[in-house]
């Protein structure tokens, strides 16, 4: 492909100067505080006079061509005055500007995406902290402490709480994005995650406090200056400048201006400079050209795995010794406002090394939740009740953060359903794999570049280098799954996990990332499992089929006994309902919806839907049958559907 088929935009940081210098607001008021600041700095080489200098001569004089901007009431040149000031109020309110980011930044971050207790800790901290009167405590500081420093970092300390909760709760919203997940599943650690991936898009709202507190900081400074606590006369500052001012006002009026209008003009500078940070960062990454289908989005979910020795609940057998993962009398409870729900049901079962699964069922069958709880990755309020995980003879259950970090990515890989949401938008393709490789195998940057390249060429894009250079709102549908799975592959992982990776595609682009699954599978010898609606891609993909309803396996069996026998009615329902398969005239439905958890049925979970239900489906949960073939179902009358199911074929 031409490289010149690509559009390709500017630069990240070409594209934010050219936003930039688009709002003439903005530009003057950096402008003006570049100017300040690099006047102030280097106000020995530039001040007219020494600011402590003294002409009793030119007492109270206003402005003059020896003193553009008067002199005070000992005739020293206010100019002078307010360019050496101006070192200490800037400087006093840069370390409290400091001690506020370095204090709440990172509290804010580990408070919205650690959560739970740690969250109520920092915020019950913050809340203590912000009852507290500033002022009031800044006099106490002042009263015990001599100089400057020690204000400004108690000013930055008991201010903190505002940028603590607007970082909580853009980190809040930030962390159940789809990439953010896809980060924690190739093996990032926390750190890295926080740094690259909730961080840049925090910046904007962070922005804005950090302005308003600037602001603020240098009004306070000024405030405390006026009362002679940040430096000892006859050192300048620009409150101490307005205390002298204010004792002669009525003998000269415009002595107040200079210092005053300098506080009011650099308030509204930051303000205006923070708000079009804000402004320009929120956009940096704006893609609204595309349907990112935020209503869709599901967390990483990790796989559901069977086999053919699948046990009973009750089961508590060794796992098979070619099992690559082996699931004992799994449960999953999540706290809800309804109360603790059960949302995975003692489930059982085993993934042999090399195969390729395919888990089908409508939502709300507890796939996700079961594929969360094999990584640890469940949402808040949710926990693994009873059972065992077991990954290669590694038990799961119980295992820290920490350890299944070392097997996310590295031997567990995940392409997920929404390409455009598993990639970070602030970030190119390419730097996302060097991330992922540098992090799970140590490479240098040179070393990764390669290795990305070489992965992107793997699962054949037409042009590897464009793709690793592109941001992914640059690559098409199709581009942005294979980058996905270049992702995924950077770990060589031992299960790589599809979470119908072909949905928002279209039939073409379906066949071709099929393929390419079908063709790693064979060269890498990776087992796959592949959650998907689609029975055209089970039959031309997948080995077995895993059948999931309202929290449990319901029929599991090779591919073609499924298509040709189904042992259960809801796969019988579902391969009807399937338009490939279905006869003319009017598709064919199940009835009803899936129950939510607070109202499954005390017995059978689909005798409400099915046509087959009797009396006895009512009585009691029913148990996995092992048929003497070696299928699996869960059904009282699986000789009557599948004798029904002959008699159609």
């Amino acid at each position: 492909m031409r490289r010149d088929l690509f559009w390709r935009p500017p630069s990240t940081s070409s594209g934010i100067v050219r936003k930039f210098l688009s709002r003439p607001l903005a530009c003057v008021a950096l402008a003006y505080l570049s100017i300040l600041v690099i006047a102030c700095t280097f106000a020995p080489l530039i001040a007219p006079y020494n600011p402590e200098s003294e002409d009793l001569l030119a007492v109270l004089s206003g402005p003059s061509r020896l003193h553009l901007l008067g002199t005070d009431e000992l005739g020293r040149d206010v100019l002078s005055r307010l360019l050496f000031g101006g070192q200490i109020t800037l400087l006093n309110s840069l370390e409290a500007v400091l001690a506020f980011m370095i204090i709440g930044v990172p509290l804010g971050l580990f408070a919205g995406y650690r959560g739970g207790r740690i969250d109520r800790v920092i915020m019950s901290a913050t809340d203590i902290v912000q009852s507290l009167p500033v002022i009031i405590v800044l006099l106490v500081v002042a009263a015990v402490f001599s100089g400057s420093l020690a204000l400004m970092i108690t000013l930055g300390l008991v201010s903190s709480p505002s940028i603590i909760r607007v970082v909580r709760v853009a980190t809040l919203s930030v962390k159940t994005e789809l990439y953010v997940r896809a980060a924690e599943v190739v093996g990032l650690t926390r750190f890295q995650v926080l740094r690259r991936h909730i961080l840049p898009q925090v910046v904007a709202p962070m922005a804005v406090q950090v302005s308003v507190f600037a602001a603020a900081a240098i009004t306070i400074e000024a405030a405390l200056g006026y009362l002679n606590l940040d430096v000892s006369p006859p050192a300048p500052s620009w409150g101490s400048m307005i205390a002298e001012a204010g004792t002669v006002i009525f003998r000269q009026p415009f002595l107040i201006i200079p210092s005053g209008l300098i506080i009011v003009i650099t308030v509204i500078a930051l303000g205006v400079l923070g708000d079009a940070i804000r402004d320009i960062w929120a956009k940096k990454d704006d893609r609204s050209d595309i349907d990112t289908g935020r209503e869709k989005r599901r967390s990483s979910q990790p796989a559901v795995a069977v086999t053919p020795s699948v046990q009973d609940e009750n089961s508590s057998d060794p796992a098979p010794p070619d099992s690559l993962l082996s699931v004992r009398n799994l449960e999953v409870m999540i706290n809800s406002r309804e109360g603790d729900l059960r949302i995975v049901d003692h489930v059982s079962f085993d993934l042999k090394a090399g195969e390729t699964l395919g888990v089908v069922g409508e939502s709300g069958c507890g796939k996700s939740i079961m594929a969360l709880a094999l990584l640890g990755l469940l949402p808040s309020g949710g926990r693994i009740t009873g059972g065992s995980v077991e990954f290669r003879g590694q038990q799961l259950v119980g295992m820290s953060n920490k350890e299944r970090s070392k097997l996310r990515g590295r031997h567990i890989g995940l392409v997920s359903q929404e390409p455009m949401v598993a990639l970070d938008p602030v970030f190119t393709v390419g730097s996302q794999i060097k991330e992922v490789l540098q992090t799970l195998h140590g490479s240098n940057a040179k070393e990764a570049k390669r290795d990305a390249l070489e992965l992107l060429g793997r699962v054949r894009l037409p042009d590897p280098r464009t793709a690793f250079e592109s941001f992914p709102h640059e690559l098409s549908g199709g581009m942005s799954q294979r980058a996905c799975i270049a992702i995924a592959l950077a770990g060589s992982p031992d299960l790589l996990i599809a979470d119908e990776p072909t949905t928002a595609l279209d039939v073409t682009v379906q066949a071709e990332i099929l393929d390419l699954l079908l063709s790693l599978n064979d060269e890498l010898k990776m087992s796959i499992l592949l959650v998907t609606h689609d029975w055209g891609v089970i039959a031309d993909c997948c080995e077995r089929t895993a059948v999931m309803y309202a929290g449990q396996l319901v029929e599991l069996a090779a591919v073609n006994e499924i298509f040709n026998t189904p042992l259960h009615p809801y796969t019988e329902g579902l391969l009807a309902s399937n338009p490939y398969l279905s006869e003319r005239g009017l598709l064919p439905s199940i009835k009803g919806v899936v129950p939510s958890p607070w109202e499954w049925p005390e017995g059978c979970r689909f005798a409400p839907r099915c046509p087959y239900a009797t009396e006895d489906c009512t009585l009691a949960q029913i148990a996995l049958r092992v048929m003497s073939t070696g299928r699996v179902t869960r059904c009282l009358h699986s000789e009557r559907v599948g004798t029904a199911a002959s008699n159609v074929q």
